[in-house]
């Protein structure tokens, strides 16, 4: 698809990881999947399992790991980020099929935080609420970077941002979601886990920028885990474009200012729960 290849080129060229990190290719449960381990980060303590996001039609590990190895080293944590299989090959519901095999593999040897962007942010919400649904280990925390969180489309943003919004075209949004559901209903919490419910959750962080279309997907997604009596930080940014913090701080320094609160986040939520 030349989708992919496109964005697989822009990434080898624009996002760097820090000197220093090292990726180790393998599989989880069958899973094709990269650990990013950022300088000096070791193999131990909590594991941050990332989804990449894409539309569920793109991205990869490749796409993502320079992101992941700056933030591993930030929170000196490793990170495994899996390859799963993409729309329209495999429509809904295989990529959470997916993540939740490789999250039921991580977790039954240590704590796991989950992450996300765009997509693979409502992804990360979605295996969220499986675990909870089907009384799983909890994971320690969940972060996503812009999720997509509804794939209606029912937040106001996506027509009142259609003309500021700098990466997402408002017009193609159903058209991925078409390539992914294929029939399925775009209500089905593991689609859309606005749709969720999510007592028993842990702390969730969730960060968007103001003009884009899916601002309200993360405004709406944190009053739907308060709800339900969930810790949500929920950080909303002026002017950034779609999940900023890929870019890296040499091209956004604004990058490298979430990564490092981000990372903050996660080092105290580690210390609290005794985890680290």
């Amino acid at each position: 698809m030349d989708l992919r290849r496109v964005f697989e080129r822009k990434a080898r060229r624009w996002f760097r990881a820090p000197k220093g990190s090292r990726f180790v290719s393998g599989q989880i449960d069958g899973v094709p999947s990269t650990w990013a381990f950022g300088p000096d980060v070791e193999d131990r303590g909590p594991v941050i399992l990332y989804l990449h996001g894409g539309g569920y039609v793109f991205g990869s590990s490749r796409t993502h790991r320079a992101m992941l190895a700056r933030l591993s080293g930030l929170a000196g944590l490793p990170a495994c980020l899996p390859d799963y299989r993409l729309a329209p090959e495999h429509p809904f519901p295989a990529a959470l099929e997916d993540a939740l095999a490789v999250y039921l593999e991580l977790s039954a040897q240590r704590p796991v935080i989950i992450g996300g962007d765009s997509a693979g942010g409502g992804l990360a919400l979605a295996l969220l609420a499986e675990t909870l649904k089907h009384r799983m280990r909890r994971p320690l925390a969940v972060f996503c970077f812009s999720p997509l969180t509804d794939m209606t489309f029912a937040g106001d943003s996506v027509v009142a941002n259609r003309e500021v919004e700098a990466m997402l075209p408002a017009a193609r949004a159903g058209e991925l979601a078409d390539m992914y559901l294929q029939g399925a209903s775009p209500r089905d919490p593991r689609a859309s886990p606005l749709f969720a419910r999510f007592q028993g959750g842990g702390p969730v962080w969730l960060t968007v920028g103001d003009r884009e279309i899916l601002l309200d997907d993360t405004r709406r997604m944190s009053d739907r885990l308060r709800a339900d009596g969930v810790d949500v930080t929920e950080v909303i940014e002026h002017d950034l474009p779609h999940v900023w913090p890929i870019f890296g701080p040499t091209l956004l320094p604004e990058a490298g200012e979430t990564l490092s609160d981000l990372a903050n986040w996660i080092t105290r939520l580690s210390k609290t729960s005794g985890e680290s």
